[in-house]
């Protein structure tokens, strides 16, 4: 069973990774250091991938004060944000980490219908 990936997102290839994917849900998830809850949900983001097993899906780690023109593209004042695209359209967010249950239960609700 394959699980879902994680990739590193930079201004060069944001587009490719986050708004060109067909079929799957792109998380993107806004981080920066020195930020206490990104770090927590660094640390639980290999296990909610493998909780997710072969859900189309894919995260995109964004280092907002690396890309802060992304994430002022997106309107972002606090991370860890993250904004969940579908065929290229912004159709969700979670400002924070609220935690395992809820991070999966608003990524599931998100994930395409087969």
């Amino acid at each position: 069973m394959a699980h879902p990936v994680s990739y590193e997102g930079t201004a060069e290839n944001f587009d490719q990774l986050v708004l060109e994917p067909k079929g799957e849900l792109v998380v993107v998830d806004f981080w920066g250091d020195g930020c206490p809850n990104c770090e927590i949900y660094a640390a639980a983001e290999p296990a909610l991938l493998a909780e997710l097993g072969d859900a189309p899906m894919r995260v995109v780690k964004v280092n907002a004060y690396q890309y802060e023109d992304l994430a002022k593209r997106f309107g972002l004042f606090g991370i860890p944000t993250f904004l969940l695209f579908r065929e290229g359209k912004l159709i969700g967010k979670m400002s924070q980490y609220y935690g395992k249950e809820y991070w999966l239960g608003v990524v599931r609700d998100h994930l395409p219908q087969a």
